[in-house]
């Protein structure tokens, strides 16, 4: 008898090991059984009952690999003995891990806001996340995408941004309409390869499981089944964010990013996620988690920065309140 087991996404290499170490590390404990890897199919023969034994605990191999994108031999004799695997190498669970990244790395939310995007995430189905640079708003959002994509919750990952010129003018950049946006999306490419190996990754995208495109992409679709990040939310007008919330379809979940002291929008035009937050705040299912310096994960120096520009910022108002109030007082002594 002979069955096929699909081997999408994996890295060979990672997978099978250098030398097909690992694939004979398989063959061993499985004696019984004739494997066959071509491409990204495995063909395995054997008695029946041979073969369901097998394929069971090969699909916890891949289940394993899916999860943490690497896989030692110590992991292949503990599953394939015994059919259990730890979730870190002291048996333990970590509660702030979100997904594993490539090599095995744990990414966390690392910051008390960061895990409240995390648990309002399994709430609610749209998330604003708001708060200065550096506090991880983004990336904790595509770590969770990463990870229910892994889970299989949801069938696809679409990340998008506005493409608003910030001191740079579109035009003048050299190539095509998509080489002259890549710039405003290579942040969330970062985040993914941090997350997903580069095999992997370039196969979703190719498939079209995770797509990366600007906000003006968005238009008239309808999304379902998926995971959607509006990062940069800052620069929508109010008519483009109120496009993009309603394209939330069957079992999409959106989070919604942005730092509204980084406004690059003309000064006529309106933020739409301050319009946004104002109109929907009392809305139940929609939650909106504010961060704030203390969830700064850069440089030190990010959080004394930002702390600089807002106090400047606090006092040009109280300043511009002041003249205002005092120009009012002259006109009612007239």
């Amino acid at each position: 008898m002979e069955k096929q087991i699909h081997l999408e996404g994996i890295d060979p290499l990672e997978f099978f090991g250098i030398n097909n170490v690992k694939m004979n590390l398989i063959k061993s404990l499985f004696p019984k059984i004739n494997l066959t890897a071509r491409g990204h199919l495995l063909y395995i023969q054997g008695e029946e009952k041979e073969l369901k034994n097998f394929e069971k605990k090969f699909i916890q191999l891949l289940d394993h690999y899916y999860q943490f994108n690497v896989l030692t031999e110590e992991t292949i004799l503990q599953i394939l003995s015994t059919g259990f695997s730890s979730l870190d190498e002291n048996g333990t669970v970590d509660k702030d891990i979100i997904v594993f990244g490539n090599s095995g790395k744990p990414v966390r939310a690392r910051t008390p806001n960061q895990r409240v995007l995390v648990e309002e995430s399994y709430k609610n189905d749209l998330i604003f996340a708001i708060g200065p640079a550096g506090t991880g708003k983004t990336y904790t959002a595509i770590a969770l995408a990463v990870r229910a994509l892994k889970n299989r919750e949801i069938k696809k990952i679409i990340l998008s941004r506005p493409a608003v010129e910030a001191g740079e003018n579109l035009g003048f950049l050299p190539g095509d309409l998509k080489e002259k946006i890549d710039p405003y999306l290579q942040p969330l490419y970062d985040a993914l390869q941090d997350m997903i190996p580069p095999k992997k990754l370039e196969d979703f995208m190719k498939e079209g499981i995770i797509e990366i495109a600007p906000l003006a992409f968005m238009r008239g679709r309808t999304l379902s089944n998926a995971f959607v990040i509006l990062d940069e939310a800052q620069n929508t007008t109010i008519l483009q964010l109120k496009m993009f919330l309603t394209r939330m379809g069957l079992n999409a979940k959106f989070i919604v990013t942005g730092d509204v002291t980084q406004i690059d929008l003309p000064r006529r035009s309106n933020s739409g996620l301050i319009f946004a937050m104002k109109l929907l705040r009392n809305i139940e299912s929609i939650s909106i988690v504010q961060f704030n310096t203390n969830d700064i994960v850069r440089h030190r120096l990010v959080r004394e920065i930002v702390d600089a520009y807002q106090k400047y910022y606090e006092d040009q108002a109280e300043e511009k309140a002041k003249s205002e109030e005092t120009r009012k007082a002259g006109k009612r002594n007239e």
